[in-house]
């Protein structure tokens, strides 16, 4: 397992006290999690008026409207917390989008102590426009490496309507520092809520980010009509192309087979409560993605990550065709019903092939983190 130098304080045994960056669906979700688990929970928002309405009725009138939120809950803001307030969290979560992390983590970096590090743990799921950086990315560029290699990264077939009515759920968290890991591992760990470790945080990134965009393709299919046949095609297919993918880009290919890949690839494309899967689905039926976005009423990160991963499809020279039909779709205005067509009269290829080459993205990204070649092959073997 490779390690930092730096590492989060000591956890107490219950009672943690956990700062959330973000209120939104999600990030609200946790602090219900937590906050029901005794925890002392602060869930910043930037919105002054959502702030006021939670404090005091205890619900979100944004998000999970009709959940009664436990008291052990306060909502902060709309500035982000200083260094005195974040010297006292025992844990620091990022529960807000990938395109305004780099942002918010630039200002947060100047509050953090070294030697009183809060355990940082990061929920989002997709990849920054424009950069094509993973969130561990974003985190070394403005925290530096030895904070990237502590930070936890959790991800896993997770919809928060179902945590919050505590139905079972089971997700992955990773990290470079197995002990950070299992931090945040026992302060998640519930019977409902069962948490497994790994220690390959580009994959669990990459099968985060990368499920949306075939989930959209998802929706678009059951918006066509078609059925199950079709949907089964495309969760396989689009585990064998996320497979392909992270794995050129230097993930271990046996994350893509766990709970962050193929768990929570079958959860985004067969469900209508994934926001990524009802944009899929409104194109399908034929309305404009302007329209959709307008009226979602939330962030769906496959609609940027698609451009995104557009770009990394075409520096690793990876053949990706369902990931490159919704970019067409969502940023070419190609059809819907001509982009399933062109799929289907594609000639017949190899079911199965990783890449020949693996590890460019993640190589350059281990240089950052001040690591070299034989890391990278830790990471892409690692003990799960």
């Amino acid at each position: 397992m490779i390690t930092s130098t730096v590492s989060s304080k000591p956890q107490p045994a219950s009672n943690s006290k956990v700062c959330i960056i973000g209120a939104g669906n999600f990030g609200s979700c946790l602090a219900s999690h937590l906050g029901d688990s005794e925890n002392d929970v602060f869930m910043w928002a930037r919105e002054v008026e959502l702030i006021n309405h939670f404090n005091l009725h205890h619900r979100n009138p944004l998000y999970l409207t009709e959940h009664d939120f436990p008291q052990s809950i306060t909502a902060i803001g709309p500035e982000l917390p200083d260094k005195e307030f974040i010297a006292k969290m025992d844990v620091l979560l990022f529960a807000i989008p990938t395109q305004f992390l780099r942002t918010n983590l630039k200002y947060i970096r100047d509050n953090l102590d070294l030697n009183n590090l809060p355990l940082l743990i990061f929920v989002n799921k997709g990849i920054e426009v424009g950069t094509h950086a993973l969130t561990l990315e974003i985190i070394v560029d403005t925290c530096g490496p030895e904070i990237a290699k502590a930070a936890t990264f959790i991800s896993g077939p997770s919809f928060a309507k179902e945590i919050v009515d505590r139905q079972p759920t089971s997700v992955s968290v990773a990290s470079f520092t197995e002990s950070e890991a299992q931090k945040a591992a026992n302060l998640f760990h519930q019977p409902h809520f069962r948490c497994y470790t790994g220690g390959d945080p580009i994959g669990i990134e990459l099968s985060g980010a990368l499920k949306n965009v075939y989930a959209i393709a998802s929706g678009m299919s059951d918006g066509l009509g078609f059925q199950n046949n079709t949907r089964a095609m495309i969760i396989t297919r689009g585990l064998a192309e996320l497979t392909c993918i992270g794995t050129a880009y230097g993930a271990s290919p046996l994350t893509f087979l766990g709970l962050s890949g193929v768990g929570d690839l079958f959860l985004t494309c067969s469900s209508s409560n994934s926001r990524n899967y009802t944009v899929g689905y409104r194109l399908g039926k034929g309305e404009s993605l302007e329209e959709i976005m307008k009226t979602l009423g939330s962030v769906a990160e496959g609609v940027s990550t698609t451009k995104a991963v557009k770009k990394v499809i075409e520096e690793l020279g990876i053949n990706a065709p369902i990931a490159t039909a919704v970019y067409e779709v969502l940023y070419e205005g190609k059809d819907t019903k001509v982009a399933v067509r062109e799929l289907m009269e594609l000639p017949p290829s190899r079911e199965l092939d990783l890449p020949p080459t693996a590890g460019g993205p993640a190589r350059r990204l281990l240089t950052k983190l001040g690591m070299d070649s034989s890391d990278l092959d830790l990471l892409m073997h690692p003990r799960l």
